[in-house]
């Protein structure tokens, strides 16, 4: 099936390469999980006991894909230059790869379907729970499984492209290579977990809501809706991502 990894991989790509959005992006990366991975069902423990995995997508389920599109740097550098305040370009950029992500899977599913593989997606967004606030399908620990990185402090997902981005992914019922297995080590990325080194995110969070102990996600989520609120021209931006332009933004700080 390395056929029709590329065709995956080159797909994600020209659809980023002719989004036609204002954000602009840098290179995607793809991954895959086998659907059976035990890291799966270890999330019902370590993250949400009702978390979905990928036969409740696919009943059919063998693989899945991950995706991440990261910002391009200017992106991060306009969010970074303003201390409280969330810059337009991040807030527009969450909203349109949020859109762009579900317009991909959506395509992504169609094309899947002349190979005759069935596929099956979860929202880019907004699928969580809303007394918890925790994802019932996380795009973000689908990524961590699929190898494409490793947790930070700011309990982002650090890639090999940094964490300025967005995730996306779904299961399908093809065979496709895993680029991690359970069991293998993975590469740390986050300077604090490696040597305690770097505090920045923690630092930047406007609302006190990330510390070394952990995320109050409600403190977070209230803040993301005051966001929200000031660019409703924009739609649905509950973005603030000041804990996702430090040292890691772009690149692992390790």
């Amino acid at each position: 099936m390395n056929d029709l990894k590329k065709f995956i991989a080159a797909f994600v790509q020209q659809e980023v390469a002719e989004a036609g959005t204002e954000t602009r992006y840098r290179q995607p990366l793809v991954g895959f999980a086998d659907a059976a991975d035990p890291r799966f069902l270890q999330l019902r423990e370590i993250a949400e006991p009702a978390h979905l995995l990928p036969g409740d997508l696919l009943p059919a389920a063998q693989s899945v894909i991950s995706f991440f599109l990261p910002f391009a740097e200017e992106i991060v550098e306009a969010n970074r230059a303003q201390p409280r305040e969330v810059a337009r370009e991040w807030a527009l950029a969450y909203v349109e790869t949020n859109a762009l992500i579900n317009r991909i899977t959506e395509r992504l599913i169609a094309a899947l379907a002349e190979w005759g593989v069935k596929a099956a997606a979860e929202p880019a967004t907004h699928n969580w729970d809303p007394v918890t606030l925790i994802s019932r399908w996380s795009h973000k620990s689908v990524a961590a499984i699929a190898g494409l990185g490793s947790f930070g402090l700011h309990h982002m997902l650090i890639t090999d492209a940094g964490c300025a981005g967005r995730f996306g992914s779904l299961v399908v019922d093809a065979v496709l290579e895993p680029t991690s297995a359970p069991g293998a080590p993975a590469r740390e990325r986050c300077r604090y977990f490696y040597d305690r080194g770097c505090r920045v995110c923690v630092e930047r969070c406007p609302v006190g809501a990330l510390t070394e102990a952990g995320l109050d996600k409600h403190r977070c989520y209230e803040w993301l809706l005051q966001v929200a609120d000031h660019f409703r021209e924009l739609g649905l931006a509950d973005a603030c991502g000041k804990c996702a332009t430090g040292p890691c933004a772009c690149q692992p700080a390790v």
